[in-house]
């Protein structure tokens, strides 16, 4: 039996076909719920990487910090700490100014998803040599970490991300031109 609300007309405001988001689904059109859940979400599997990450990074520190003569090492905490205050909202900034740029331009659906392809099939091959990179960038990690936090924060605490900017103006693309035809 079909419901009242399945045999009714369509409303022409909505779009026949919501593009599926990355991360997002289709929850980004209404904004509802499962859309702030999936925010969550995100946001706390990030919290949980960088703590790893921050954890890492004062780790791999604290074995360099051992070959520094004694006097030396006082120093260089205090340098280390001055670098990652400094290095936090430096890493803010960055994001929030690559955001700003991304939502002149955003991309479409399909060309979001190609990018993201791109991007994960790049990170893949620097994944090896990262490795190397991270034992000699040991004397300044603790800076490095603190622009990954400021960074990874700007990214979660955006009001609306660049796909949804760019799926948003192609479904009102879509339906002016069905509206047309």
């Amino acid at each position: 039996m079909a419901s009242r609300a399945s045999s009714e007309a369509p409303d022409a405001r909505v779009p026949a076909r919501i593009p599926s988001l990355n991360g997002l689904g289709t929850s980004w059109y209404e904004r509802g719920t499962g859309y702030w859940l999936r925010r969550v979400r995100l946001a706390v599997l990030m919290l949980a990487v960088l703590a790893l990450l921050c954890f890492a990074a004062v780790e791999l520190y604290a074995g360099f910090r051992t070959v520094l003569p004694s006097g030396v090492r006082p120093v260089w905490d205090w340098a280390q700490v001055a670098g990652a205050c400094a290095a936090l909202p430096w890493g803010w900034v960055v994001q929030r100014r690559q955001h700003r740029g991304q939502l002149l331009d955003p991309p479409e659906p399909d060309e979001f998803r190609s990018r993201k392809g791109g991007e994960v099939r790049r990170t893949a091959g620097l994944a090896y040599v990262g490795r190397g990179l991270l034992v000699l960038a040991a004397p300044v990690l603790p800076a490095l970490a603190g622009f990954a936090v400021g960074w990874s924060a700007g990214m979660v605490t955006v009001r609306e991300y660049p796909s949804e900017v760019g799926a948003r103006r192609w479904l009102e693309a879509q339906n002016g031109q069905s509206g047309t035809s």
